[in-house]
């Protein structure tokens, strides 16, 4: 998968999981706290006349719609053509197509466009100057990994021949997979033998990202070595004749060089299922990849505001734990909180309950509209187990995808995951996930310059979804020191992705010790710390994503205090305005919502953190 295509990942998360009835309403232990009276899913549904959909269509206008509508289907037409991340000649096609992109964009006339349009073209030429440094990186990659993958290219070179449909020999595909066949042997057995000798490129002279990216460039490989005998093998009767044996001897030649290299490059045993192997990119690479998020600090800035406010959470854990008679020891009132869970096959009805009290309290306060379709449609379904090794906790969207053991896990990974997972860490999250976070924010994509989609940033997504969880808090959702320690843990969670994500890219952090972080310093259970720190750093999400969280919060919360606090905009009126703009950096946000003067040279400068951790 790109890097382009990884940065829109979490957007767009699709797990298979089945939906469960909703109706009614559950009771559970004691300590949970519910909502002020019960409420019938269906009944209330009711409540809401169609006259409370949001009316007003999307008259959006800008110049630039057509060209990026046009730029987004070719898009999706050459990625799904060329599919071979390692092939030069893909690389080549995407660079002109972004370079001709980039050219047709600059020949505009920035002056004449309108507020929107201005918009727009900022968006698409900081999406292609970072598309095309995207290639210069992928490029730079390739030819690291290229000694360990001597036959990479002529592999390659068979799976763009088919994509081309050129006529195949097949005597001579037997062959050149014999070839192939004893280049991979030959190549390990060098291996081994210079590590006996020690030279340059022995084991320990291999960095282990770089055998790691090879590992799964093998991997790769042999997936598209797989698809091109699949299709001809059978259709074809010569060619099975001739390539079958050859092609299960190089089949079975990838997947051992590739376990070769797993176990002695990378040092990762076989049976080690839960390795955490990540690549960190640099000092230089986060600034740029900081600058095309629009976010004016150096990496060094960011963890500092991250600790700053981890220190006002921890004063404020410290407030709810003297409450509950733990005096400042607020890890063992975290530890009481923990044993706060449902019980098994409960976790259900306590999501939905959780789901109907954040969307009555963001009608009663008038907060933002929710049309009734958002609140009639969304879903819940349940995590495998496999998937919790990644996300032990919630996803979200249309459907909230649940977290909770199952009857095959261990004692130990069930009381991890219930504890994890216990009410008012839920109680936390769950608006966070669905209504008014990301269920709400989908459904207005969908809708609202929906063009957009393309420069789809998570400081708009997941910050837009935390922002709700510092709002509540600060119009006193939390009833009780249980719900405030919930929020708060997952407050502090925020500040620790900041500073462990960023700390692992400039390398002054290793995996383990970023799962250290989280046990020692937010108080989360080992396991789930583990898969937080695995999908943080296994490539999966772009570099920024986990800092995407606070920070992208720590901005429409100062763009409130700009607009709402001032009485220039009311909460509905600013939250409905924000949706409407789409997935796009909120420094653009606040130039359309203050109408502010864009030039052609526009840079990002604003400077939204100010002195200190602000309103809270």
């Amino acid at each position: 998968m790109k890097r382009s295509e990884l940065y829109r990942f979490l957007s767009a998360l699709v797990l298979v999981s089945f939906c469960l009835a909703i109706d009614g309403f559950g009771k559970h232990k004691d300590t949970r706290q519910s909502v002020d009276a019960p409420i019938d899913r269906g009944a209330y549904l009711l409540q809401a006349s169609d006259s409370a959909i949001i009316a007003d269509a999307d008259t959006s206008h800008s110049e630039l719609k057509p060209m990026i509508q046009q730029f987004t289907a070719d898009l999706g037409s050459l990625n799904r053509f060329y599919t071979i991340e390692i092939s030069s000649t893909s690389r080549s096609r995407m660079k002109q197509f972004y370079s001709a992109s980039i050219d047709r964009l600059m020949r505009m006339d920035f002056e004449s466009l309108s507020q929107d349009g201005r918009i727009d073209y900022l968006l698409f030429r900081n999406y292609l100057q970072h598309a095309l440094r995207e290639l210069d990186i992928q490029a730079k990659t390739v030819k690291e990994e290229l000694p360990l993958l001597p036959f990479a290219e002529s592999i390659v070179s068979l799976c763009e021949a088919r994509q081309r449909m050129d006529f195949v020999d097949p005597s001579k595909v037997a062959s050149q997979l014999n070839d192939l066949s004893r280049q991979i042997k030959e190549k390990r057995d060098s291996l081994e033998t210079e590590q006996k000798a020690g030279s340059a490129l022995s084991i320990g002279k291999v960095k282990k990202t770089v055998g790691n990216r090879a590992f799964e460039m093998v991997r790769d490989l042999r997936n598209g070595l797989k698809d091109w005998f699949n299709f001809y093998n059978g259709y074809d009767p010569l060619f099975t004749w001739w390539v079958g044996e050859p092609y299960k001897s190089i089949d079975s030649s990838l997947k051992n060089y590739g376990s070769f290299l797993r176990e002695k490059l990378v040092g990762v045993k076989p049976d080690d299922q839960n390795a955490i192997i990540g690549d960190p990119i640099g000092r230089d690479a986060l600034l740029e990849e900081l600058a095309y998020e629009m976010i004016p600090y150096t990496p060094e800035e960011l963890i500092a505001i991250a600790n700053k406010e981890y220190a006002w959470c921890e004063t404020e854990m410290k407030h709810a734990s003297r409450a509950l008679g733990y005096g400042d020891d607020w890890h063992k009132a975290l530890e009481h909180v923990k044993t706060q869970y449902v019980d098994p096959g409960k976790q259900p009805e306590l999501i939905r309950d959780l789901a109907l009290e954040a969307i009555k309290f963001v009608v009663d306060h008038d907060l933002v509209t929710v049309p009734p379709l958002a609140r009639e449609t969304w879903r819940m379904g349940m995590l495998s187990p496999e998937a919790q090794k990644y996300s032990p906790f919630f996803l979200g969207g249309e459907e909230i995808l649940v977290s909770f053991p199952t009857n095959t896990m261990s004692q130990e990974q069930k009381m991890m995951s219930m504890r994890g997972n216990n009410i008012h860490f839920a109680r936390a999250t769950v608006f966070h996930e669905l209504i008014p976070g990301h269920h709400l924010q989908g459904f207005m994509m969908d809708r609202y310059r929906q063009y957009r989609s393309l420069f789809r940033t998570p400081f708009w997504v997941e910050g837009g979804a935390f922002y709700w969880e510092m709002f509540f808090w600060d119009l006193g959702f939390q009833k009780s020191p249980e719900n405030r320690i919930g929020m708060l843990f997952w407050r502090m969670h925020r500040c620790a992705r900041i500073i462990f994500s960023l700390s692992f890219h400039l390398e002054k952090m290793t995996p383990q010790e970023c799962i250290d972080l989280l046990v020692e310093r937010v108080g989360h259970e080992r396991d789930n710390a583990t898969a937080e720190v695995r999908r943080s750093v296994s490539g999966g999400y772009g570099p920024l994503y986990q800092c995407s969280y606070m920070l992208g919060g720590l901005q429409l919360r100062a763009l409130h205090k700009e607009l709402v606090d001032s009485g220039k905009m009311t909460n509905r009126t600013f939250h409905d305005a924000v949706l409407k703009e789409n997935s796009i950096p909120f420094e653009l946000i606040r130039a359309s919502l203050r109408n502010e003067s864009l030039t052609r040279d526009f840079t990002s400068r604003w400077k939204f953190y100010g002195e200190g951790p602000g309103k809270h």
